[in-house]
């Protein structure tokens, strides 16, 4: 799984920040193609199987300068930042306990796909799970979002918006782009 763009431009004086100009290939997004869903805050896990084998990786951000992990499989490099993304054996991770006991809490059969770890040692777990689980990025809740830079800006500042990271937008030919709250603010 390549990483997600983001919809919007990054403000290159302030990386954290958006600015109003779309991400070249996420036109679509604004153009109201493709499904708006809820951004899970953990991180993500990637279920594969063979046979009767299920295997779970584990996303991995590598610095520039940095050595990848053993059996890390590399999926896409940022040219801007110099990060390279992949996934690691999620054995060898430090979210190995965390997903085994995400599969264990739910007798896990291992429906192929990408996933959202979340959870108490996650990320400081603030979708407030009481037990690690893993979420589908597939069955993840869809939402209706006005398709510009204003209307998804004010949908995520209102003091009414859930207490959600964010939107990742599905393009039915698999494109998918995403949004942080914490872009606008």
């Amino acid at each position: 799984m390549r990483k997600i763009p983001t919809v919007f431009v990054r403000d290159p004086d302030d990386r954290k920040h958006v600015l109003n100009e779309v991400t070249p290939g996420c036109e679509w997004v604004l153009a109201g193609e493709g499904q708006a869903t809820r951004k899970y805050d953990g991180t993500c896990v990637l279920i594969e199987r063979d046979g009767l084998a299920i295997k779970a990786w584990t996303r991995r951000e590598v610095k520039p300068g940095k050595t990848p992990p053993p059996r890390f499989r590399e999926s896409d490099h940022d040219e801007v930042t110099g990060k390279t993304v992949g996934w690691e054996p999620s054995e060898q991770s430090g979210f190995s306990a965390f997903v085994d006991e995400a599969f264990d809490a739910i007798g896990f059969v291992g429906e192929p796909g990408t996933y959202e770890l979340c959870g108490p040692s996650v990320n400081g777990n603030p979708e407030g799970y009481e037990k690690h689980r893993l979420v589908k990025h597939s069955a993840a809740m869809k939402i209706e979002v006005e398709r510009s830079f204003d209307g998804i800006r004010s949908a995520m500042l209102d003091p009414d918006w859930p207490d959600w990271e964010g939107i990742v937008f599905h393009h039915p030919d698999g494109r998918m782009a995403k949004i942080k709250v914490r872009d606008f603010r």
